[in-house]
């Protein structure tokens, strides 16, 4: 498992309803960005993966989803992201969004790697890098 990555994020108008809580569908950004910079943070740039030879790409598989408490316009959030298991093609990543200690929602996604549009094995490199060992 990976320390966990934590990315801030500020909600604005654009990510609310008319409530003015965060609508459902902006937390799935959050958490994109989140496992994106997560790969960022370790070294790892997806459109180099993608360019290589083997063309390596990440796809969401499933994803479990807990809201437990509502965010606001104007709230700061934490986007925590690691690695909870890598496997020979998948990758499970837990996350959760905070607001200071409070945790608003939690989430694990499993990521598919693919290539030519089929699952590809993790390279041992970034295998290495996601097991928090490179």
């Amino acid at each position: 498992m990976s320390a966990p990555h934590l990315l801030p994020v500020r909600v604005y108008y654009e990510d609310t309803d008319f409530s003015g809580l965060v609508y459902h569908a902006s937390y799935l950004r959050f958490l994109e960005r989140g496992r994106t910079e997560l790969l960022r943070a370790a070294g790892v740039d997806q459109s180099v993966l993608h360019a290589g030879g083997e063309g390596l790409f990440f796809a969401v598989r499933r994803m479990t989803i807990d809201w437990l408490v509502p965010a606001r316009m104007d709230d700061v959030l934490a986007v925590e992201t690691r690695t909870a298991e890598v496997r020979g093609a998948s990758i499970v990543i837990a996350q959760r969004i905070l607001r200071d200690a409070q945790v608003l929602l939690t989430a694990d996604v499993r990521v598919a790697a693919l290539a030519g549009g089929r699952p590809a094995r993790l390279p041992d490199a970034l295998r290495a890098i996601l097991e928090g060992r490179g």
